[in-house]
């Protein structure tokens, strides 16, 4: 679609409020009372699909130099009383005799028949025992697990205090919007700092650049998901998780007058024993977001306000913007030879995109095929620093980091370790009201 059409085609979209961040003249490093929290957003335990218990796997994480964890189960609170099996749980004696060994006086037992039951501590009991200011900081989330024309539609929210059912949906756009509008509701009613990400667009190929695009309210996805059957790099037909991510940012900047899209990295974790492994384990993805303090508070405004880095391995010391250059510098690792690439898009690419079509001519479920010169590779140097400086054309402009050493627990065979800034605008980029 070019920008006359996709106008036209958004026109008659409902607005959501979003919220008020700028980009210009951005420098983020741990400098003036700010410091960098590393943590993951996506997290799964035996109250949903997951291997193993909260306290065991707050305890990972905390042994592992993260601040801050969220726990996000499938459509779930871990808020009312649960006992379950040992023999019945994802983790079995596995899981049970790790945490008979971390907390021997902390673990609650019955026996039912000749069944061992254990009483799953609630998210309130493990974040009392686990968080220290400063420190370490749990979070409440949900995962909101929701489908909508054969597909997974599935949602983070932070900071959650109420359980929100998955919404449902006509189609996979309107499943998004509906959810997200639950999300703004819930925030709006109780004055918490809360917000809303989608998962993996790429699990089952559920959504496309072209649904994703035009929801408002949506300001963050999973550029990164450590599982490894959620297809990061795509397919032959469907394309990966950056490339849709150059399709949106030139769509909303250019075509739709919306705000830029973050990207997030995150483990995706359910599989906390026998790592490594092929399966979905903690540590391969994460954020680190520059905040005052560590609280949710602090941290979701700098997320909203695009302070933070996504990383599957790669730490940056310094991300400066202005409004004549984009400057990265690496935490350099010895031994670790560092590629930085700036992303963009011009004025001048050609937004049209094109339906993939099965062989009677019906579009396909498949993100649009479009012009390379959306999300070109404006500039590669090799060093520990670079900057980008504006020509005065872009759109919009992003750095990913790749280092030489590969990835030690990979999402995909022959990952390396990578870092993702998050894009800012480009001299050639409307100003749009709420950036």
């Amino acid at each position: 679609m070019n920008r006359l059409i996709a106008l036209a085609f958004f026109a008659t979209l409902i607005a959501i409020p979003t919220m008020t961040l700028a980009h210009e003249g951005v420098r983020l490093s741990a400098e003036e009372g700010q410091t960098w929290y590393r943590g993951n957003m996506h997290t799964h335990s035996h109250w949903s699909d997951g291997d193993d218990y909260l306290e065991s796997i707050a305890l990972w994480y905390q042994e592992h130099d993260y601040q801050f964890l969220v726990f996000t189960d499938h459509n779930v609170l871990a808020t009312v009383e649960r006992w379950v099996q040992v023999g019945k749980t994802k983790g079995g004696q596995t899981a049970y005799k790790k945490l008979k060994q971390n907390f021997p006086e902390w673990v609650e037992e019955r026996v039912d028949g000749d069944k061992l039951e254990v009483r799953l501590r609630q998210f309130p009991e493990v974040a009392a025992r686990f968080n220290k200011p400063g420190e370490y900081l749990l979070i409440q989330g949900e995962e909101i697990s929701d489908r909508a024309e054969g597909k997974p539609i599935h949602m983070n929210v932070h900071n959650v205090e109420e359980l929100i059912a998955p919404q449902g949906g006509r189609t996979v756009f309107e499943t998004i919007e509906n959810n997200v509008r639950a999300v703004q509701a819930q925030r709006e009613a109780t004055g918490k700092p809360m917000f809303v990400h989608l998962n993996h667009p790429n699990f089952g190929f559920a959504v496309t650049a072209e649904q994703l695009m035009r929801v408002r309210g949506e300001r963050f996805f999973e550029v990164y998901n450590g599982h490894p059957h959620v297809a990061n790099t795509g397919d032959a037909e469907h394309p990966g998780t950056e490339r849709i991510w150059d399709i949106i940012l030139a769509q909303r900047i250019a075509a739709l007058d919306m705000p830029i899209m973050f990207g997030l990295a995150v483990d995706d974790g359910h599989n906390y024993h026998n790592i490594p492994s092929r399966a979905s384990e903690p540590g391969r993805g994460w954020v680190e977001v520059l905040a005052k303090e560590l609280t949710p508070e602090a941290l979701i405004e700098s997320l909203e306000a695009g302070r933070f880095y996504s990383s599957s391995g790669v730490a940056l010391k310094l991300v400066e913007s202005s409004d004549k250059q984009l400057v990265v510098e690496v935490e350099a690792q010895p031994g670790e030879e560092y590629t930085i690439e700036f992303v963009g898009t011009r004025e001048s690419a050609d937004l049209t995109g094109k339906p993939i079509t099965d062989d009677e001519g019906k579009p396909k479920h498949i993100t649009y095929t479009y012009s390379d010169a959306i999300g070109e590779t404006l500039q590669t140097s090799q060093g520990n620093s670079a900057s980008y400086t504006f020509a005065g054309d872009e759109l919009y402009v992003r750095a990913r980091i790749t280092s030489s050493k590969p990835h030690p627990n990979p999402s995909e065979v022959g990952d390396f370790e990578q870092a993702w800034t998050q894009p800012v605008r480009g001299p050639a980029a409307p100003k749009h009201e709420h950036e």
